[in-house]
């Protein structure tokens, strides 16, 4: 619109009038006001020259011939925008009121009589364009209100003080509820519900003039949809509304809050917001003076689902046992109070919270639901899967005042009940805690073992029970702890395990046992086998040939002298990927070793299935025959048929001539215990193997006569 007001020169001023005369004059007049002049000698031309021109005022004279000045005003205020909106002062020598009605009829800014008093009318003139152009700045500003709203996405109301709709501009897209607004109440088209906080609202913005925020929610074919209001004041009567569909931002923010507050993978609450539910419980348990549960569950076994389906059937068994545990709460005496208490922590680790319990013993309703739930056979991607859970509670205020300690505290109990035997619930105790920080201690010191050369290997020799010639020994790891002295087996293997530190020990175990085996016969001892003990972890065929081969150049043994003992479990842990492996450790020329047997699957089918050479009875079995005529069967038993498959057979924890006996009247192959060595440091295990031709001789003469006379 600037350009049509003005020229880089100055503005336009087109003067309409018959008589030359009165056109100089006025021409003259304008242009002292700083007008640029166009000028037409009646109405035909003035429309020719208006189009030409654009003007920002025009003087038109009523009276002229073809086409008066009435209708040339008429016609300029229907051509265009321009032609609607430039001052038009008619000048007339008609006095009369009908006239001046005619002229603004026809849409006449002002009117000037004849004969003209120029001084008068040079005040009159800088007045209009003065107003024209303040007119011409307000409408470019609402064009641009108008450009503005016309491009917001929001509902714009106009509200009278009972709720009346008296305006209504609605974009595109909004929900059709908002049609029917117009010219209806508020308490008309919306619930009761919706209405009372509108109406709130808009009193309180036509009471103060100021602007009243608020939001809602809107059920819409099912779909729960949300719009943020605001009301300004702007009359007595009446206020502004602008209501904007916030859905998607509504939407996305309870996306991301579900990722800050909740685990993605099972949708329950996570560790941060876990403790918040927490720290409100025992905030509300200590006003009322009442207990609060925490349940810390950790599933039994877990990592060797991981292993054994891979990670996609563990993360999908995970979902599952997150959905059984919330069914183990919702069965409780108030499951509306606990359903949203239930967190995954990480891992296979659950927390659940109990808040505002009557009795400690509910805890323990509760969490023997959970196990029972969590344990009964779960169908995974066509597996069927069994898994179970230990459990530990504390309870507020006596386990503890904050949530880090309850759940630290819940942490021991949860191990105490996995000592236990698994699959059972523990509550805290202080003697947890003190074991639980001996077991952290022992897990940071195990992690640093293996750098600080702080293992060592003990070797126990294996002996034929007939001729007792030493055949064999096996390789058994030992901990010499700085500072607490010797760490049992028994108290670093599982963890060593649980936390897979037992790869990078197992290697170092291969590699030290086939270095010290080449040592012997380098010293002109006799060959023997060495048997390692094969992890589980290890036992896969991207690392596990490729350890032994690696272990044997660097060692230079010959593969027949070194035996690899595996467990049952390991084994079974998916059959077509063990026989694999062992067919290509047979390959190599290794002896395969099944050790523990008896405590695990013990199945004819798999022994038959796998290259197998050496199956060694498990010392349970040993350790109360003669006498026990369960183990003497079992122990029968499995010698027959190592024997009926042509497998050799070790009995482990031999410790007394009795067992020794009932062994060797059985035909078992070898026997390894106390009776003839402990496991033994390797120098002393050197000077053991020189002792080979005494137990020789003793074995002869331990043999019964005929035996006796048959050997010799």
């Amino acid at each position: 619109m600037d350009d049509v007001f003005s020229r880089d020169d100055g503005p336009v001023a087109l003067v309409v009038d018959d008589d030359r005369g009165a056109r100089l004059i006025a021409s003259t007049v304008l242009e002292e006001s700083g007008f640029i002049v166009e000028q037409a000698a009646d109405g035909v031309e003035a429309l020719s020259v208006f189009e030409r021109s654009k003007p920002g005022i025009m003087l038109l004279d009523v009276v002229m011939p073809e086409m008066d000045g009435f209708t040339v005003c008429r016609e300029i205020r229907n051509r265009s925008e321009l032609g609607r909106h430039i001052p038009v002062l008619m000048m007339t020598g008609l006095n009369d009121i009908d006239s001046i009605n005619r002229a603004y009829d026809a849409g006449a800014t002002d009117f000037i009589t004849k004969p003209i008093n120029w001084a008068i009318f040079h005040h009159r003139l800088r007045y209009i364009w003065r107003s024209t152009l303040v007119s011409h700045d307000l409408r470019k500003s609402e064009m641009k209100n108008r450009a503005l709203i016309d491009a917001l996405p929001d509902l714009l109301l106009r509200i009278n003080s009972d709720g009346r709709t008296l305006e209504l501009r609605e974009p595109g897209g909004f929900d059709q509820v908002f049609s029917g607004l117009l010219s209806k109440n508020i308490n008309e088209v919306f619930s009761e519900e919706v209405s009372r906080p509108i109406m709130q609202n808009l009193h309180r913005a036509i009471s103060s003039g100021g602007m009243q925020f608020f939001e809602h929610d809107l059920q819409v074919d099912e779909d729960a949809r949300y719009y943020e209001w605001r009301i300004v004041g702007s009359g007595k009567d009446e206020a502004l509304a602008i209501v904007r569909d916030i859905t998607e931002r509504k939407r996305t923010e309870e996306r991301v809050f579900r990722l800050a507050y909740h685990d993605i993978l099972t949708g329950l609450l996570n560790r941060n917001s876990f403790k918040e539910h927490l720290a409100q419980a025992l905030a509300q348990a200590q006003r009322h003076g009442r207990y609060v549960a925490t349940l810390f569950l950790d599933l039994d076994r877990f990592k060797r689902i991981n292993d054994t389906f891979g990670y996609k059937v563990g993360d999908l068994l995970l979902q599952s046992v997150a959905e059984r545990i919330r069914e183990g709460v919702r069965k409780s005496d108030k499951p509306a109070r606990h359903v949203d208490s239930v967190s995954r922590l990480g891992g296979d680790e659950f927390t659940i919270l109990l808040p505002e319990i009557s009795h400690v013993q509910d805890s323990a309703k509760v969490a023997k639901r959970i196990l029972e739930s969590v344990s009964r056979p779960i169908i995974v991607a066509g597996h069927e899967i069994f898994i179970t859970g230990s459990i530990g509670i504390t309870v507020y205020p006596m386990d503890g005042e904050d949530p880090d300690t309850l759940l630290k505290n819940a942490d021991a109990a949860m191990y105490s009940a996995k000592e236990q035997g698994r699959n059972n619930y523990q509550f805290y105790s202080e003697a947890m805690n003190a074991s639980s920080l001996k077991r952290l201690s022992l897990e940071n010191a195990l992690r640093k073992a293996l750098d600080r050369q702080e293992f060592l290997l003990h070797y126990q020799p294996q002996v034929h029970i007939n001729s007792g010639k030493i055949v064999g020994m096996e390789a058994l790891l030992r901990w010499q702890h700085p500072e607490i002295g010797t760490v049992p087996p028994g108290d670093f293997i599982p963890l060593a395990e649980e936390t897979g530190l037992i790869v990078p020990i197992g290697e170092w175990v291969l590699n030290t046992a086939c270095i010290y085996n080449m040592a012997l016969q380098k010293l002109g001892l006799p060959p023997i086998r060495v048997a390692v003990n094969i992890s589980s972890l290890q036992f896969r065929p991207e690392r596990l040939v490729e350890t032994i081969t690696r272990a044997l150049k660097v060692s230079g043994l010959d593969a027949r002298w070194l035996e690899i003992e595996l467990t049952e479990s390991a084994v079974m842990k998916n059959m077509e990927e063990s026989s694999g492996i062992l067919h290509e450790l047979k390959l190599m020329g290794l002896r395969v070793a099944i050790d523990d047997f008896g405590t695990g699957y013990s199945s004819l089918a798999y022994l038959k299935r796998f290259p197998l050479d050496v199956i060694k009875i498990d010392r349970s079995f040993i350790r109360d025959i003669p006498g026990d005529r369960d183990n003497e069967a079992i122990a029968a038993a499995i010698i027959a048929m190592a024997q009926s498959l042509n497998l050799d057979v070790i009995a482990e924890g031999v410790e007394t001539e009795d067992q020794f006996s009932f062994l060797r009247d059985h035909a078992c192959g070898a026997v390894q215990g106390f009776m003839f060595s402990p496991a033994l440091p390797g120098k002393e295990m050197i000077e053991y193997l020189k002792k080979e031709p005494e137990l020789m001789d003793w074995a002869a003469r331990f043999a019964r006569p005929m035996e006796a006379a048959y050997y010799s």
